[in-house]
């Protein structure tokens, strides 16, 4: 200790010159962490399968089925990593909810391609875009950590949506088991979406019952995405009106 007090002494300029270096490695250290954390790699993994899936998506239906379903039970599996390790980050719940989106997004322009009228599919994509973005912008207003904290809602089925995850996962995997079973159901360009499903339905009285079961919860999904994008957009119309009446 003597020999490293007299240093400093003797070279004060060494030691200036040492500490903001060490200083500035620390932030580093840490940002690496952060991405290098397990969910956040399983996210990484999820972005990798999504592109390979959707790049063989005209040419392998059974691979891209396998690999766009694979990524979306993967988001429950970060999910899960993130608490049971405490790497819970920002970074990653955000990671996570852009893979969602753009995946289900770039899933229903296949489906707007194949299916008439289009404009339905590309009409729930802007919904899901919209409902999502401002709820996450609102969260920001607010001053809340998650978009999921809707405790101060007055509409029960919003409250139940984010308040339970059951009923929530049953949703979510609803509209992705749907999207998935008319992307297969698809015989070529310009298909009637409903009378694929009705003529679907004749044939197999188990697939026509699943179609009954994800359909409900594909129901429930959008109406949730209806009663997010009134509410966000009501908070951000508050927030500006408290602005207002500041002095």
């Amino acid at each position: 200790m003597y020999a490293h007090m007299m240093h400093e002494m003797l070279h004060p300029e060494t030691t200036e010159l040492e500490e903001p270096q060490t200083m500035a490695d620390r932030p580093k250290l840490r940002m690496l962490t952060i991405y290098l954390y397990t969910p956040n790699i399983i996210g990484y993994i999820r972005v990798l399968m999504n592109c390979v899936a959707f790049a063989l998506c005209f040419s392998h239906k059974v691979l891209f089925v396998t690999l766009y379903f694979t990524s979306f039970v993967c988001d429950a599996l970060d999910g899960w990593f993130a608490r049971r390790y405490n790497q819970v980050s920002t970074f990653g719940a955000v990671l996570d909810m852009v893979t969602d989106r753009i995946s289900t997004a770039c899933l229903l322009v296949v489906l707007s391609q194949i299916y008439r009228p289009g404009l339905i599919f590309l009409s729930l994509l802007a919904l899901d875009i919209a409902s999502h973005w401002l709820q996450m912008y609102s969260t920001f207003l607010s001053g809340k950590s998650s978009h999921k904290d809707v405790r101060d809602s007055s509409n029960w089925l919003f409250k139940l949506y984010y308040g339970n995850r059951i009923f929530m996962a049953y949703c979510c995997v609803s509209c992705e088991v749907l999207y998935i079973i008319l992307f297969l159901l698809a015989r070529g360009q310009n298909d009637d979406i409903i009378d694929v499903l009705v003529t679907s339905g004749r044939q197999s009285l188990p697939l026509c019952f699943l179609v009954v079961l994800v359909v409900f919860g594909w129901t429930i999904k959008q109406t949730v995405n209806l009663i997010q994008l009134k509410t966000a957009a009501d908070a951000c119309v508050l927030y500006d009106i408290n602005m207002k009446q500041k002095p």
